[in-house]
């Protein structure tokens, strides 16, 4: 059984003040779960017995069993799926470093939590262990955009900060990739193994100041060259795209 105030406690964590004042985030379903578990332990698991009884739960976590139909009223999704976890935030995050092992992901002002969800699946997909946010960015720790990584958050790291301060930290020979209008052909342009590619706002794009730190401008062309198409892409699609091609070299 789970009381009123646990279950206002949870549901208050949708709010990222909340969120940001406990340090702690919410994430749902057998697999989200079961990822983040490999990081580190939750603090609190709302679970129906039949979850509970198929798996180990470190003796440090808070266990609470309940109903499907408590499930339901403390979970955040519309088909709750057996058990709801309450992590901490720190084991998730870390300081940047000047110093790059690799590619890394920057995001400017990504507003959708589900475009940002998807960006963290496809970092983890594509091998990217590190994603440099803008302070605009939506959390990465919202019910929605944790759901959208399907437990891929437990194996990419997401940092917040001033990107302007963190492109201009980076050895002045760092690569710092990012699609533009103007850019030249992502299929025809040397990339390298280790730099940073830079993805905008879904709406308005790199914003002006990120856009003056850009030294190596890519463009997705469409197909066939000089047909009329859709505007723009989608900002997760269009960094799959990108991250693809880096891989394929």
């Amino acid at each position: 059984m789970i009381s009123k105030a646990k279950i206002k406690y949870i549901k208050s964590l949708e709010h990222k003040k909340f969120r940001k004042a406990e340090q702690v985030f919410v994430a749902e379903g057998p697999k989200v779960i079961g990822d983040m578990m490999q990081t580190t332990s939750p603090k609190i698991i709302v679970a129906v017995k039949d979850w509970f009884d198929k798996h180990h739960v470190p003796t440090d976590t808070e266990r609470i069993t309940v109903t499907e139909e408590e499930l339901a009223k403390t979970s955040f999704l519309q088909h709750p799926q057996e058990v709801l976890a309450v992590f901490p935030i720190q084991p998730f995050t870390a300081m940047a470093t000047n110093e790059l092992t690799g590619l890394e992901i920057a995001l400017d002002g990504v507003q959708d939590p589900g475009n940002l969800g998807t960006i963290i699946r496809i970092a983890d997909w594509f091998g990217i262990e590190n994603i440099y946010c803008s302070t605009d960015t939506v959390d990465a720790f919202g019910p929605k955009t944790v759901q959208a990584t399907m437990g891929s958050l437990s194996r990419v790291t997401v940092t917040y900060g001033d990107l302007t301060s963190r492109l201009t930290s980076l050895p002045p020979t760092t690569p710092i990739y990012g699609t533009l209008l103007d850019g030249d052909n992502l299929y025809e342009q040397p990339l390298e193994p280790k730099g940073v590619i830079v993805m905008g706002n879904e709406g308005n794009g790199i914003s002006p100041q990120i856009k003056k730190l850009i030294n190596r401008k890519l463009f997705i062309p469409n197909f066939p060259k000089g047909r009329k198409t859709a505007d723009s892409l989608n900002v997760a699609i269009a960094t799959a795209i990108v991250c693809a091609e880096f891989r394929r070299r």
